[in-house]
């Protein structure tokens, strides 16, 4: 299951908010029974238990993916040592590189 954080960004992006501000859009709190909306401050309505359920699907794909971004940039390096890699073995090999990488870790 998505976490709720992940969740509220589906529903909001489904609703057409781009972007969720979690220290003041929308305030999530867990007091050892599950996390919960705590604040809602969008200009969308609050979701229900059942449209957060309804986006499940995505969120998790959107968290699945984050992860595979993030084993990417670490397999990639530093931009440093991208232009160090292009210098020395052309940017042919760097394009291959990446394409190898991207293989390697694909997104859902």
């Amino acid at each position: 299951m998505a976490q709720l954080s992940s969740r509220v960004k589906a529903y909001a992006a489904a609703n057409g908010v781009a972007e969720v501000d979690f220290l003041q859009d929308v305030l999530l709190q867990d007091d050892g029974q599950g996390p919960y909306i705590k604040e809602w401050n969008l200009a969308i309505a609050k979701p229900t238990d059942q449209q957060l359920a309804a986006v499940e699907a995505a969120a998790s794909i959107a968290e699945t993916n984050a992860g595979v971004v993030a084993k990417r940039k670490q397999a990639y390096g530093s931009i440093e040592s991208q232009i160090e890699f292009i210098t020395e073995n052309g940017l042919d090999a760097w394009t291959a590189k990446v394409a190898q990488i991207k293989a390697d870790n694909p997104k859902v």
